[in-house]
């Protein structure tokens, strides 16, 4: 650093001196030489507003006090509301985008089912027995007597136990009883399975145990009708799982037995523009323009005459009585590559009446990443999917309950796809799947299973928006005609010809669709904008007053560790350390050291230093061989620049 003092060395040839800079001349680097002088320069010459102000009012006080302060208050803030914009940025914010287009658009994929899984007449050797004991548990419990079957098959509820598992019971009636009695039997190991409400509402369930009878249950209804029908389905799902893959109704499985009539566009429908498969409760569905058809239909126009028109048959003479209750056709819309849930989807038709249903397409894209928690085909999800789709989130969260399923019961359920070498749920061979089952639907429904969190969202869903509208159909003055062509063409010759008909229509309400994608709220040229914003209301400089700022941190640490070197060195390369120190620096030739470390001497036209009056210079150099000679007094001048110079001089031989 320019203007050290440096002794010299004891007896020895004296080196000789390079060529000093004149006061004209510059050093390549060059330093302040203390901190006030830094401040003072970069006030002087800075580009930052308010930061001269520090320096031209330096022989006032309280102006000086006063710049300083408002000076690091504004500091202060800008830098608040840089960490905030900051926190902004990392939090990843999204902006909603609506589009509205117009353009042709592919007409969805519809599927319609019967409402009847079988033929009564095809499955009644199969649910005959069952049939024969929910007779005689109508007519233990409610004293009901329709079937002509209860006077030669009656039997006694000891028997009823004795042939059917789980049989449905009538729950008694708990008298008051004292507080502590009522702690003890909500302990008791017989727990309800629903949630806590009067205990006088629940009438009538089955009893379900786990596989060593150590805790059970009653699954209970306050309805009698929901309790015969939930129990009915539970016994048939058991007998429907011992059927063979290849029976079903093979009556409907030709598609004019159930749907008379078929136009999209105003032209007949063909044998290539649907699919046929069989549900196990909704029976034989019928999907149109799925992704088996060709030639997907194209809509060109809105309206009831451009979409698709059916004519279905909604009888029910040959349906199952006690597992079928509602009579009509079950609809449900859907994109072709997705599986038609008829469950979450779908709604029923109603007999006798035309439903028109007008739907209106929309899109979503979400942004994936750090913008939000989608997947874009489901390889990144930990289920595993059991449908042969896509991926959509109904399709993760039903093979989620299917994994679950097999994991927990040792089974699957017969109404998601079954994995591959696992066998149905039945309880001749696993007799506490459903003690399992409802235990796994009461924690599905909770999410305590964990497959709504699973099963992320897609990042690109097309969904379609839909509103019915109904009127009586056909009316009462087209009806005979009507009739009469169906009957003749149709076969169509049951006695309440209303109850057995429906018309269904499909159409798009508009051609103009709704497209949602999301876009980075902030984006990194936004975050940049704002903080030159910030920067510029705040001190009114650009970015190369940012640089400014840099320099001078720049400045500081390496003033601060040339201070704290020179400080190391007079501390630890002190020549008053003994006489042993004093005697190797007096047996060390000056030649011998080297002059790297020896700063520059001062200029010549400076005066020098008393040695009497400066302690320092009396004191021996250190006598290490990393220190260099330095120059005589006489060459020595006081220091007048204000920057220290890293320049090295140059040694002569």
């Amino acid at each position: 650093m320019k203007g050290d003092k440096c002794e010299e060395l004891g007896p020895g040839p004296k080196p000789t001196v390079p060529q000093q800079p004149t006061e004209e001349e510059e050093a390549l680097i060059e330093f302040h030489r203390s901190y006030r002088d830094l401040f003072q320069f970069f006030c002087n010459n800075t580009t930052i507003h308010g930061a001269i102000r520090l320096v031209c009012s330096q022989h006032n006080r309280m102006k000086t006090a006063f710049w300083a302060v408002l000076w690091l208050c504004t500091f202060g803030m800008m830098y608040w509301q840089f960490g905030l914009m900051f926190e902004e940025y990392f939090s990843y914010p999204v902006s909603l985008n609506i589009n509205l287009n117009s353009d042709k658009l592919v007409f969805p994929a519809v599927t319609v089912c019967t409402l009847n899984p079988y033929r009564y007449t095809q499955v009644k050797g199969e649910l005959e027995e069952l049939d024969r004991i929910t007779e005689q548990t109508l007519f233990d419990l409610y004293k009901y007597n329709s079937f002509n079957t209860l006077g030669t098959h009656r039997r006694g509820r000891r028997d009823l136990r004795e042939t059917l598992s789980h049989p449905l019971q009538r729950l008694q009636d708990h008298p008051a009883s004292s507080p502590a009695r009522r702690a003890r039997n909500a302990a008791s190991s017989l727990r309800d399975n629903n949630p806590q409400v009067n205990w006088k509402d629940w009438k009538i369930g089955f009893k379900l145990c786990n596989q060593n009878k150590s805790d059970c249950f009653y699954q209970t209804y306050s309805s009698g009708v929901d309790a015969v029908r939930e129990w009915y389905r539970f016994h048939y799902i058991n007998i429907l799982s011992r059927l063979p893959d290849t029976f079903t109704s093979l009556e409907e499985d030709k598609l004019g037995n159930f749907i008379f009539s078929c136009r999209f566009n105003q032209a007949s429908c063909s044998q290539a523009n649907y699919s046929h498969f069989h549900h196990p409760i909704y029976g034989n569905c019928y999907t149109f323009n799925g992704e088996n058809n060709s030639n997907l239909w194209m809509s060109s126009m809105p309206g009831v005459n451009n979409g698709l028109s059916l004519t279905l048959r909604t009888e029910q003479n040959d349906f199952i009585p006690l597992l079928s209750t509602v009579t009509g056709a079950r609809v449900t819309v859907h994109g072709q590559d997705e599986p038609p849930f008829m469950d979450d989807g779908g709604f029923n038709l109603r007999p006798g009446v035309e439903t028109s249903i007008s739907m209106r397409k929309e899109a979503l894209d979400r942004l994936g990443g750090d913008y939000g928690d989608c997947t874009n085909n489901g390889s990144d999800v930990l289920v595993k999917n059991l449908y042969r789709s896509k991926y959509t989130q109904q399709v993760c969260i039903h093979s989620c309950f299917q994994e679950s399923m097999v994991k927990e019961c040792g089974c699957a359920y017969i109404f998601y796809p079954r994995p591959e070498r696992v066998e149905y749920c039945d309880y001749r061979k696993h007799d506490s799947w459903g003690y399992c089952y409802y235990k796994l639907q009461d924690a599905f429904s909770s999410d305590r299973l964990g497959c709504f969190t699973k099963c992320r969202k897609p990042c690109s869903v097309t969904s379609y928006k839909l509103s019915a509208g109904y009127s009586r159909w056909p009316s009462v003055t087209s009806q005979d005609w009507v009739f009469r062509m169906l009957s003749l063409q149709n076969n169509y010759t049951i006695k309440n010809k209303r109850n057995g008909i429906a018309k269904l229509n499909v159409f798009f309400k508009e051609l103009n669709y709704k497209t949602n994608s999301e876009s980075p709220s902030v984006t990194m040229v936004t975050l940049l904008s704002n903080l030159g914003s910030q920067w510029s209301l705040w001190f009114g400089s650009s970015v190369l007053s940012v640089v400014e700022m840099a320099e001078l941190i720049f400045d500081l640490m390496v003033i601060t560790f040339l201070m704290l070197l020179r400080r190391f060195r007079s501390r630890y390369w002190s020549p008053g350390r003994g006489g042993r120190g004093a005697q190797e620096v007096a047996s060390t030739p000056a030649s011998s050291l080297p002059s790297r470390f020896c700063p520059q001497p001062p200029s010549p036209t400076s005066a020098l230093p008393n040695p009497a009056t400066s302690p320092a210079l009396t004191a021996p150099p250190p006598a290490y061989a990393t220190l260099g000679p330095c120059p005589t007094l006489s060459s020595l001048a006081g220091a007048s620049s204000s920057a220290f110079s890293l320049e090295e001089p140059r040694e002569e031989a």
